[in-house]
């Protein structure tokens, strides 16, 4: 499958893309290969073939979601190096 010049500029605008007209056909070129190779891959037989979720061979390891005790704001303010009642003063990162 080749794409037209047109097809890119319908592409581009659909898109909200500039293109001046070597980019234009750069796209053409570069479009048009991939909807060939996806046009190769839609050939194949994936007939009884499950999907794949992860390439990786990994069990979920997050740990269970369970309520547990957490520290008490006392103990937390206790450790905080600068403090303002009950809230923890940290430095400003974000200008």
């Amino acid at each position: 499958m080749e794409l037209s010049k047109e097809d890119v500029i319908k592409i581009a605008i659909l898109s909200k893309l500039e293109f001046n007209d070597d980019e234009i056909e750069n796209f053409r070129s570069d479009l048009s290969e991939i909807l060939n190779y996806m046009n190769e891959l839609n050939e194949l037989d994936t007939e009884g073939i499950s999907p794949l979720f992860n390439v990786l061979d990994l069990d979920d390891v997050t740990r269970k979601d369970e309520v547990r005790d957490s520290l008490k704001q006392e103990e937390v303010l206790k450790n905080a190096p600068d403090k303002d009642e009950n809230f923890i003063i940290v430095p400003k990162i974000i200008g």
